[in-house]
């Protein structure tokens, strides 16, 4: 049934109701303020606002409900539609993402069509935002609803509509979420074009040592799934590609993808790593976050789909030396950039985010002193296939750190940053901080934290895990982070907020738990 229809966005009905509207018919306008309790009611004076509407040309009749939405409120309306032949209603209230659907069906239900409802959000727009300003939130309220009543009157009806979806899809992100998402639709019987930006399916998560609240291997979960989805037939993975141009209409969209050159072919390319082997450029390793190094013809990691080399021609010396190692010539140093144009009628955004970045503000001491790192680069010292084995050591002298300290909230919940939780941050630092408690328990943690959120299931478990594990918790931010020039310890003045004192510590290695943001180029 995909392949056969779609049901337009939520501007079309799914059902031929409502009347046909008279050539000429005076427009006949019913307007229903809500107080939402005090939502509304407690800043707006809705019966001003109601009052002031009533004089309007047009305006039939007025109403005031404590709560439109209710099933008194809306009997309410269907009642006066039926005493005053309202052809037009305009309710004012609360936000039409949530609450529009009610009142479509409530006119539809007494032969009105239901797009000859207008929606005035009073709330959003007025009594939350006007909140200490009562006088002035009454006033654009009526402003607000007096342009209601007008575009009301403006309002066409709107009938069933359907359209032929092309049987073809495309996803864009090959993470754990666009991966999941090519699979079911490929198990509905769709074409699913998977384009990821990197050379590699499998995102963020295949970076990750375990997963929490279970602390389950990452890469033994994500795995299996990266090849089912390299077999299944119904897939065409474009790694290394990236979307350019989207156009069309709903269910049958033009997309224009680019092909970033690997600089080989990888039909002939076994990913044998030959190449690698005899490459003499070393450069910083970007899928370990920039710790130890890889060559500049290199596979992304041991488990990558599809397994197949690139080069990195910024760093290339075009020394020639893949190319002799190559057995099955399949270096091609003229490789240039390729599209593919697409035809598909359905598209899935599943672009994933990336780690705020502390470097530029040197956030709590990051970029300054060695032996501050972020979250993602404990993660691959953690994991037995990063540039340690799994073992964790400081930067500056690689020795393994007796003393962590763990910040939370890095980049995110900071008016200098960003204001929002990242809801990971909490979990992951606890996640970390077990993992090298359980390798080596002599070790001493301490988590400095803003408030401990731990909201799904589970959560609440593993941190009562850590905490019987001996993981500290410290409820504060660091307010000065140094470090000493000798030893290179990072020396951390903190506010114990519980305590109501300042503590003053010391940490072998300091850890950033670095939020979430958006990924480049999604805008």
């Amino acid at each position: 049934m995909f392949k056969e229809v779609s049901k337009m966005s939520d501007n079309i009905s799914t059902e031929n109701k409502g009347t046909v509207e008279k050539e000429n018919e005076e427009k006949r306008v019913g307007v229903f303020v809500c107080e939402c309790g005090v939502n509304i009611g407690g800043v707006v004076n809705t019966k001003a606002v109601a009052d002031y509407i009533g004089t309007l040309h047009g305006v039939k009749v007025t109403s005031v409900n404590k709560f439109t939405c209710s099933d008194s409120g809306q009997a309410d309306i269907q009642a006066k539609i039926k005493e005053h032949n309202l052809n037009r209603v305009v309710v004012a209230a609360c936000s039409p993402k949530t609450h529009e659907p009610t009142f479509r069906a409530c006119i539809e239900e007494m032969g009105l069509n239901q797009y000859f409802l207008e929606f005035v959000n009073i709330r959003d727009h007025c009594s939350w935002i006007h909140m200490w300003e009562k006088e002035k939130a009454t006033e654009k309220a009526k402003d607000l609803v007096r342009m209601g009543v007008e575009r009301s009157k403006l309002l066409e009806p709107l009938q069933a509509s359907e359209v032929p979806v092309i049987d073809k899809a495309l996803v864009i992100g090959a993470g754990v979420a666009g991966m999941q998402s090519a699979l079911d639709l490929a198990d509905m019987g769709f074409q699913v074009y998977l384009v990821e930006k990197e050379p590699s399916i499998g995102g963020r998560m295949a970076r990750f040592d375990k997963v929490f609240p279970t602390n389950d291997c990452s890469i033994c979960i994500l795995g299996p799934k990266m090849v089912e989805v390299a077999r299944n037939k119904n897939i065409k993975i474009m790694s290394y590609s990236e979307v350019k141009a989207v156009d069309g209409y709903v269910g049958n969209f033009n997309v224009k993808v680019e092909h970033k050159s690997r600089y080989l072919d990888v039909a002939k390319c076994t990913g044998c790593a030959k190449c690698s082997e005899v490459c003499p450029v070393e450069v910083p390793y970007d899928f370990n976050e920039g710790l130890g190094t890889r060559k500049a013809i290199f596979v992304p990691f041991p488990q990558a789909v599809p397994l197949r080399a690139l080069i990195d021609k910024e760093n290339c010396i075009n020394c020639k030396a893949c190319a002799k190692a190559c057995a099955s010539g399949a270096i091609n140093y003229d490789m240039q950039t390729s599209y593919t144009d697409l035809n598909v009628g359905v598209i899935i955004g599943a672009v994933g985010f990336k780690t705020y970045d502390p470097e530029p503000r040197h956030d709590f001491g990051y970029g300054l002193y060695d032996n501050i790192i972020t979250a993602m680069e404990f993660e691959r010292l953690l994991n037995a296939a990063g540039p340690t084995g799994g073992h964790v050591v400081r930067p500056s002298d690689c020795k393994e750190p007796i003393r962590v300290g763990f910040v939370n909230c890095v980049g995110s919940r900071d008016k200098n940053t960003n204001i929002y939780c990242s809801g990971v941050c909490c979990m992951y630092t606890i996640k970390n901080a077990q993992l090298l408690k359980e390798k080596r328990p002599e070790t001493d943690h301490t988590v400095m934290y803003i408030d401990i959120r731990t909201p799904f299931r589970a959560y609440e478990e593993s941190y009562n895990r850590s905490r019987n594990l001996g993981v500290k918790f410290l409820r504060g931010r660091p307010v000065e982070v140094k470090e000493d020039p000798v030893t290179k310890n990072i020396k951390v003045r903190v506010e114990d907020t519980l305590a109501g004192e300042m503590r003053n510590l010391e940490f072998d290695l300091l850890v950033l738990a670095t939020g979430i943001v958006p990924n480049e180029g999604i805008g």
